[in-house]
């Protein structure tokens, strides 16, 4: 990823991207046209939590019944429900970090490793090492090693305190994107990339509310879809970056629609 003076703008200009940015925009102004929006968006906001943690977990491995996750409060065993605890962990952090990200992305980035991590990775909190192992089954791209781990995590960073005048959605899949090729941490990266891009997507005011569950739409379009635009990032050519961010864009209106249906569904009384 180019780190010259707001390279988000040339990626908003690529090829299905303005249509992607245009379409977004209109799903999500769709659910906060709803009327059950005017008077019960917190219980929207909490069921798009819920469903965005359960996506995130599906694409790390955890393929849990949106029933189960609700009716469970005990995710403190191993394998499947780990993975399950940390989203849903991540899902209730994420919106308490908006404030930080646009000052110091990188704390953020650190402190959603810690709580997705808890104690299960002894390096919780700070980007691997030279020669530290990465544990990510879903992700098998080539791992940059831990020096370009660190200069890219600085552009980035660099990149999200200078803001930008470029769509949310696109700024929202390049952080994605970029946490997910690196895998800065040893652990949990596909969570806290997932969760990165929900907060810029709140914190951009595209979403305020968080009621678009990008991590359930990217659930909805399966891994083999998300790895397989992820590669088209990690590729960095036009037509790979253009791909990735018009996935993001899919996913987006799939969390939009998502939470369509749970206004409806408050508005029939049947949740």
């Amino acid at each position: 990823m180019s780190t010259n003076a707001d390279p988000l703008v040339a990626l908003s200009a690529l090829p299905g991207v303005p249509d992607a940015v245009d379409s977004v925009r209109k799903a999500v102004d769709r659910v906060y046209g709803h009327r059950v929006m005017r008077r019960r968006s917190n219980e929207v906001t909490s069921e798009a939590a819920l469903r965005g943690a359960r996506g995130s977990a599906a694409l790390s491995g955890a393929e849990w019944a949106l029933e189960e996750v609700r009716r469970r409060s005990d995710f403190s065993g191993e394998g499947d429900a780990r993975v399950m605890g940390a989203a849903l962990r991540l899902s209730a952090e994420a919106g308490q970090l908006l404030s930080i990200w646009r000052q110091s992305p990188l704390r953020v980035l650190a402190r959603l490793h810690l709580v997705a991590a808890a104690d299960s990775d002894a390096a919780a909190g700070r980007p691997r090492l030279a020669g530290e192992p990465v544990f990510e089954p879903l992700i098998e791209l080539d791992l940059p090693d831990a020096d370009e781990v660190a200069g890219r995590l600085e552009g980035l960073a660099q990149l999200v305190i200078a803001g930008s005048v470029a769509p949310a959605l696109v700024t929202a899949a390049v952080v994605h994107g970029e946490l997910a090729a690196l895998r800065p941490f040893g652990s949990c990266n596909g969570l806290v990339a997932r969760a990165a891009e929900r907060i810029v997507l709140v914190g951009s005011g595209l979403d305020p509310k968080s009621v678009c569950p990008a991590e359930a739409g990217h659930a909805e379009l399966g891994r083999a879809a998300y790895v397989g635009a992820l590669e088209g990032y990690v590729s960095g050519t036009p037509e790979g970056m253009a791909a990735w961010i018009t996935h993001c864009g899919k996913a987006v209106e799939l969390g939009a629609r998502e939470s369509t249906a749970v206004c409806e569904a408050l508005q029939r009384g049947a949740a």
